[in-house]
């Protein structure tokens, strides 16, 4: 009786989580190379805000949700496909926590240029290769996480 209602908050907060990354991911990367200080400037505020919104909320839910579907689903946790999922959400989580950091940076920075009325300076193009360094690889472990999730493989 408890399955369904833990499968779909699980299934509804992965998707809040991978499609709030996807899509603040797309706007902040069009913003920026858009070189729009003032659009970059407002995207990387909402960015940051929709961060701690929604991705804060959904990252704590999946593994608690996932948990609670291991326990009624009767998985056990020495399973390949569980811990390689368990293994690749902690990689994107600990790109993730970086990535939140880089983005307060790239959104105070965006905004002082936006105030002194000047392009995006240089430090902001550091913290924007460090934010898409680290995007990549917490993309792959979603994707992968997603298969495993779907394919469950032996």
């Amino acid at each position: 009786m408890d399955y369904l209602p833990a499968k779909w908050l699980h299934i509804l907060s992965s998707t809040v989580l991978f499609g709030t990354g996807i899509g603040t991911a797309f706007y902040l990367l069009v913003a920026s190379l858009s070189r729009d200080v003032g659009l970059t400037a407002g995207v990387t505020r909402w960015v940051v805000r929709a961060d701690w919104l929604f991705t804060v909320t959904t990252a704590v839910l999946q593994p608690l949700t996932g948990w609670w579907l291991m326990q009624l689903a009767g998985f056990p946790a020495t399973a390949r496909w569980l811990q390689w999922s368990i293994g690749l959400y902690v990689l994107a989580m600990a790109c993730w926590l970086p990535v939140v950091w880089l983005q307060m940076r790239l959104r105070d920075v965006a905004a002082q240029a936006l105030r002194d009325g000047v392009p995006l300076p240089p430090p902001y193009w550091r913290y924007f290769r460090w934010w898409c360094a680290l995007g990549v690889p917490a993309l792959g472990a979603f994707l992968a996480i997603f298969w495993l999730m779907v394919a469950k493989p032996a």
